[in-house]
């Protein structure tokens, strides 16, 4: 019988991307069957995976734990009463597995004796059609046993993982995830990427419940929200109070765009000002554990210090850890780093958050590959997307181009080199734009310089190729984002594939 597995399983067994895998299916070289793959299949596309070499799995864990900025060394057993659990299920699996291969081998050779006797008894020739099927029959045999030996390694190492690590389905996105350790089921859909409907993730309030399809949980936190008897015989239960058991269907909220995250009022002590030779401050921020921020990748949010100074600033960071908020502050005349903005915020000091705000965000339904333009400190609202596409790793490509108007205008370089070196599907191109423009050189503002935008768009364009095959997300201060969106478009960029998000003019580098 056929073994098939999922794309999200079947991506981590040969350890490439599940974008890498769509593109394969899309281009014919692999067949799916209702969503799923064949490991025989899968096998015959990777005939060199290496099942015990964890190695892109592990380069893709490492890469996308840094960006949670969260700090796991290895990976997190789930509790003992899980895991017997699951070996129990994976038991009786096995049980039922071979009780079934008892049964077709008991078939196979009754409908090999049946052939024997009809031939026999019809005293049929060399070449009739009984005698064809029989031999045709006898030789099949022997090439399944010899078929079923392909994917037998796979098998062991689906086994293993399915021990370490529950999968969770969501309906009706058919969005997948899985679970690791003792992750609450809400905790593991948000480091996954997913925007789940969410209040305070300790139980309280209700926003997460969601309705269990099928498989076992188990609640790892009490809650005070009350879950009435029918919903309890309907299945519903709350997210953020629950493991999972083992792989679960559930039927649950999610956010489908901007318009469906609310403005929230949350609070944030600041846990590391990170000075870059940018000139730009990266501000790392917490929020409490019971008050995480909802955002989508990309948005903005507004920054109240302790002086009531207002700064309206990308998040940089990815929504899959919301509590761990990152800002990117760029010298100005408004706000240079050594005279004001280093004197107004401590490590520790508590800011005020309002947001998230705008509509620049991820198209998660997209089936084309993914390219990123960031002029500046436009990097923050782009680190957040690149961050966020490789936490739900659904694109098959990720193309980056970083433009900078000063020589050390890319502050977060080895960030970008480590995406480069840890993901296959992963470009980075870092460019300038041409020096000795400036007309003033007293200006704390360079002068836009159309030409300049102009010729680095044309490298783009060169290396990206046909345009209209990519969704473009684009970022910067508005004149230089207005021309390249202008060149863009004259090169075949569509206007439903090309998102643009115009940074502050203060937010340009002061030379």
């Amino acid at each position: 019988m056929e073994q098939f597995v999922t794309l999200s399983r079947a991506a981590r067994l040969v350890g490439v991307s599940r974008g890498t895998l769509q593109k394969q299916i899309r281009e014919g070289h692999l067949e799916t069957f209702e969503g799923e793959v064949a490991l025989a299949d899968l096998l015959r596309l990777y005939p060199h995976t290496q099942v015990e070499d964890d190695t892109m799995l592990e380069r893709m864990e490492r890469i996308v734990e840094r960006a949670r900025t969260k700090a796991r060394s290895r990976p997190v057993l789930p509790d003992r009463e899980t895991l017997s659990a699951r070996v129990a299920l994976l038991g009786k699996e096995l049980a039922r597995a071979k009780s079934e291969m008892i049964r077709y081998k008991w078939l196979a050779q009754a409908m090999m004796q049946k052939l024997v006797e009809l031939e026999r008894a019809g005293k049929a020739g060399a070449h009739t059609p009984i005698a064809e099927l029989k031999r045709w029959f006898d030789s099949a045999l022997v090439a399944d046993v010899e078929h079923a030996k392909i994917p037998e390694e796979l098998l062991a190492k689906d086994t293993f993982l399915r021990v370490m690590a529950a999968q969770v389905h969501i309906l009706p996105s058919h969005h997948e995830f899985f679970v690791q350790g003792n992750d609450s089921v809400l905790d593991a859909a948000l480091s996954a990427g997913h925007a789940m409907v969410y209040g305070c993730s300790s139980g309280n309030c209700g926003k997460c419940k969601a309705k269990l399809v099928s498989g076992s949980i188990k609640k790892i936190q009490n809650h005070d929200y009350v879950i009435t008897e029918a919903e309890k015989r309907q299945g519903y239960f709350l997210m953020c109070s629950n493991t999972a058991i083992t792989d679960l269907v559930i039927d649950a909220y999610e956010a489908e765009g901007a318009r469906d995250i609310p403005i929230q009022h949350v609070s944030a002590r600041v846990k590391k000002l990170q000075p870059t030779s940018g000139n730009v401050l990266i501000v790392h921020v917490q929020t409490p554990r019971t008050n995480r921020l909802r955002f989508l990748a990309g948005q903005y949010a507004s920054l109240q210090l302790s002086d009531n100074t207002v700064l309206e600033l990308p998040i940089a960071s990815c929504p899959c850890d919301e509590r761990n908020l990152q800002f990117h502050v760029p010298a100005s005349p408004q706000f240079t780093l050594g005279e004001r903005l280093n004197t107004m915020l401590r490590n520790a000091d508590v800011v005020g958050i309002e947001g998230p705000f705008g509509d620049f965000v991820l198209q998660e339904e997209s089936q084309r590959p993914l390219a990123f333009i960031a002029f500046d400190s436009g990097f923050a609202p782009i680190k957040s997307l690149v961050e966020h596409a490789m936490a739900l790793d659904f694109a098959e490509e990720l193309r980056l181009f970083w433009v900078a108007s000063t020589q050390d205008g890319h502050y977060l370089d080895n960030l970008c080199r480590s995406w480069r070196d840890a993901l296959d599907n992963f470009r980075y191109t870092p460019l300038h734009l041409q020096e000795d423009r400036r007309q003033d050189p007293s200006a704390l503002v360079e002068p836009v310089d159309p030409n300049a935008a102009a010729e680095v768009c044309e490298r783009i364009v060169g290396e990206l190729g046909v345009l209209s095959d990519y969704d473009i997300y684009l970022a910067g201060p508005k004149a230089y984002a207005e021309v390249t969106r202008a060149a863009l478009r004259q090169h075949g960029a569509s206007a439903d594939q090309l998102y643009v998000h115009y940074m502050p003019e203060w937010t340009k580098p002061n030379l």
